[in-house]
């Protein structure tokens, strides 16, 4: 039954006063006493998360253990930039850093890092399946944008957006988390190329150019779309397909766009297949789009198309959402300012 559950409350292991050692899965949790009641509820390649009860604040929430802190100079990094940016950035749409600990006291024996967050009770990969009304769906994009806005007017670039790190509330709260993979944004410059889960990646990530914030919007743009169809938008078998999956549905860029690649790459992609753009009202007909009357169901559609027609924009010279002003519709009748 042990198996079952997935952890064990070690009685028998030493812990530092004030804390208390729990497994969880393969990992041992040293945790302030504080925290109880730790059960899992995600694990990925940066740590594994588990709710728990927080004593002091009479609430639940979510503890991350990061995974292999000091392994390397890259795990350093990414823990260190994920603690940063959660600490500074402040917005409701960007999940909330309650606490951060570490049960080592010396520098000698620093090796795990703590972070108690706001718990959320689902994320996005759990959504996608689920009959949204137009209501709820243009809510939570909204909130997407708000979010990501609000890092790009900081000067951070997430680079890892996709459904498992955007979580959700029952009240259709929604904040995105995990930045591991953020940076801060800068004039157009080579950065490290494999950033963003494959299916979200923008073409200038693939093609490993210099990028910019619109690599935010391109991956908002992916989820997006992955709602409204109930699937992946772009979903390539590996590095080199993700790129004629793009193009298969929104055509091969001129030359305009082939001059600016390497020569390498501009000779591999000169040598894939042409495609012509699919339209929009195809990728996206109005069978995607929930409404109570065929009049607000052509409405949404339209609106919903000409908005992904400024988020998947292969050409990253081109305008795109980032470059207009910050208007998104919010409802079948109107516009709001991104806050």
């Amino acid at each position: 039954f042990l198996n079952k559950t997935k952890f064990i409350i070690m009685s028998m292991k030493p812990a530092p006063p004030g804390y208390y050692c729990v497994e969880i899965g393969d990992s041992t949790f040293t945790i302030l006493e504080r925290y109880q009641n730790l059960r899992p509820i995600g694990s990925g390649a940066q740590g594994i998360v588990c709710a728990a009860f927080d004593s002091v604040r009479n609430e639940n929430v979510a503890i991350k253990k990061l995974a292999r802190p000091f392994q390397n100079v890259t795990h350093a990094k990414r823990a260190y930039r994920e603690f940063v940016l959660m600490k500074i950035v402040n917005h409701k749409n960007i999940i909330g850093l309650l606490n951060a600990f570490s049960p080592q006291s010396t520098l000698e024996e620093f090796s795990d890092v703590y972070l108690v967050m706001e718990l959320m009770d689902a994320n996005l990969c759990q959504i996608i399946q689920m009959d949204l009304d137009h209501e709820r769906l243009s809510y939570l994009l909204y909130q997407m944008l708000c979010g990501i806005r609000h890092l790009h007017s900081a000067g951070i670039i997430h680079r890892d957006l996709k459904p498992s790190n955007i979580v959700v509330r029952t009240d259709c709260t929604l904040k995105i988390l995990d930045f591991g993979l953020a940076r801060t944004a800068g004039g157009s410059f080579m950065m490290t190329p494999y950033v963003v889960t494959r299916y979200y990646r923008s073409p200038e990530v693939i093609l490993g150019m210099g990028y910019q914030e619109n690599v935010d919007i391109w991956s908002i743009g992916c989820i997006f779309g992955e709602i409204l169809r109930s699937r992946i938008l772009f979903p390539g078998a590996d590095h080199i397909d993700q790129w004629t999956k793009v193009t298969e549905l929104l055509g091969t860029p001129g030359q305009d766009f082939l001059v600016r690649l390497n020569p390498a790459v501009r000779n591999y992609v000169q040598t894939r297949p042409r495609y012509t753009p699919c339209p929009f009202d195809q990728l996206f007909p109005n069978e995607c789009f929930p409404a109570d009357s065929v009049e607000h169901i052509n409405l949404n559609a339209n609106m919903a198309r000409d908005l992904l027609s400024r988020m998947l924009v292969i050409d990253p010279s081109r305008e795109s959402l980032c470059c207009r002003p910050c208007r998104i519709p919010t409802s079948i009748c109107g516009t709001t300012r991104l806050r």
